[in-house]
């Protein structure tokens, strides 16, 4: 086993550095293992079982809260680091692959796009996460409202359990493959590698995207959005990304909004469709590229025009900064007054707001079928960003900022409860405490994550993992015994 002993600046791999968690002041890993065989992952969680010391698993290191590479209640503890583990195995005639926990995503695109034009696979769109952490949390991206997430579209798994076995589907049981599926990571086992699903695309799609400046007009126009987004033909998707801009010379900032279109087919048919259902945006053949699927994750992902492809391969990510970040469901669209208000806020902090439609596969699915359940009903998803490059001097007024933000938005989102995505970790809503959790205090966040799923969760970890081996801050509680 290769072995990286205690790293006193340890860096996120990939996912976006947490530089949070990389403070002098916050707890580092004993050891990292970087297990290059399944069996190294085996041998470490039996050891770590055996000699007590607290195990933390990291296949790409991109959890908001850090739970993949800091702890803040357990100590000392050791991690298991897959960035080693990156096979890929594609069948195209099966329409299938098998892609191990530390390859990211981006890797997965771009070896899927060398094998086939008409194919691709319903992840996310920042192309550094690792794979075996982000499926298990849902995985959205910009094919969502076509074909669902990347969890609805594994059928497959390899994981290390408790007692240092390798389980597939079959020998691990539908319980456990359904709780891996969306049920976030950490909390049952080390993923080793999923069996995916692959989904056909045509050999050309459309990307658009539209700038606006928020003024009174344009504020009408995303309410307009808010009325269409989730009813468009599920084959295109409309994403809002609404960004606070750095201070002009007068120390005014101001807010701009980004609208980024997706759509599998040719751009003859997307402008006939925004001409009928939002005509309000303007979009005119200018504006439209047709490309393929892989380019159009270059595009969607933020990357400059005139990318290589060659990028998805470097498993790096761009964003390289402090930020804290939370998550709501809006299930009617909200007010004009309230859009005015976000804008006003927007002006305050140096922040980032996108909202990302759901509609289509995402009402076809039951709330049951993974632990993800936010399906039928949701218009679009948000995710709030405060965003800072000082470290703890301006920590506490960014913090306090994003914190009022989401009180205010809790009028008109989602409601009993008031739901978060879990792949969007969010220690505001609850931590656990050392050793056994609390049921009832998980429930604060449980609920919020997986909705009536949670109970389910805490069943199938209570007869995996009855001591509580695989746990974090928010990993799913066992019941007392």
């Amino acid at each position: 086993m290769e072995t990286v002993y205690y790293i006193h600046n340890f860096k996120g791999r990939n996912g976006g550095t947490l530089f949070r968690y990389l403070l002098p002041s916050v707890q580092k890993p004993l050891i990292i293992f970087t297990p290059l065989h399944e069996t190294h992952i085996q041998a470490a969680v039996i050891c770590s079982e055996q000699l007590g010391i607290h195990l933390r698993i990291r296949s790409g290191g991109h959890d908001y809260e850090g739970v993949s590479f800091a702890s803040e209640i357990d100590h000392p503890f050791i991690i298991v680091d897959l960035v080693k583990l990156r096979n890929i195995s594609i069948d195209i005639e099966d329409e299938t692959a098998w892609v191990e926990a530390g390859t990211t995503i981006g890797e997965f695109y771009y070896r899927i796009a060398e094998k086939s034009r008409v194919h691709g696979f319903p992840a996310g769109i920042f192309t550094s996460l690792g794979m075996g952490g982000h499926i298990t949390g849902g995985a959205y991206g910009s094919m969502l409202r076509k074909f669902g997430l990347g969890a609805d579209n594994a059928i497959d798994a390899h994981i290390i359990d408790v007692n240092g076995r390798v389980l597939d589907r079959r020998s691990m049981g539908e319980d456990l493959f359904w709780a891996i599926c969306g049920g976030a990571g950490g909390s049952f086992g080390v993923i080793v590698a999923w069996r995916l699903k692959l989904v056909r695309i045509p050999p050309t799609v459309t990307y658009f995207m539209i700038n606006k400046t928020m003024e009174e007009d344009d504020i009408k126009v995303l309410d307009k959005w808010q009325h269409v987004c989730d009813k468009f033909d599920d084959n295109l998707l409309v994403k809002v990304t609404m960004q606070a801009t750095n201070p002009n010379e007068e120390g005014e900032i101001n807010v701009t909004i980004k609208y980024q279109g997706l759509f599998l087919g040719k751009a003859s048919r997307l402008l006939r469709i925004m001409g009928r259902k939002f005509p309000e945006l303007g979009v005119s053949r200018k504006d439209c590229l047709e490309i393929t699927w892989i380019e159009s994750v270059l595009y969607m992902g933020g990357y400059p025009n005139g990318t290589s492809l060659d990028i998805l391969l470097q498993a790096k990510s761009s964003f390289r900064t402090f930020f804290k970040a939370k998550s709501d469901f809006v299930r009617k669209p909200i007010p004009e007054t309230a859009i005015t208000e976000l804008l006003k806020r927007l002006k305050q902090d140096s922040s980032v707001v996108i909202f990302t439609p759901y509609g289509g596969k995402m009402n076809r699915i039951s709330e049951s079928a993974i632990p993800f359940p936010q399906r039928k009903g949701t218009v679009y998803m948000i995710q709030y960003l405060t965003i800072w490059q000082d470290g703890k001097k301006s920590e506490k007024l960014h913090m306090k900022w994003i914190r009022k933000l989401y009180k205010f938005m809790k009028p008109y989102v989602s409601k009993n409860p008031r739901s978060a995505y879990a792949n969007y970790r969010d220690f505001d809503l609850g931590m656990n405490e050392l050793g056994n959790t609390s049921f009832k205090k998980a429930g604060a966040w449980g609920y919020k994550y997986f909705k009536g799923n949670f109970k389910r969760l805490v069943q199938i970890k209570t007869q995996n993992d009855p001591n509580n081996f695989f746990r974090h801050e928010q990993s799913i509680p066992v019941l007392a015994m």
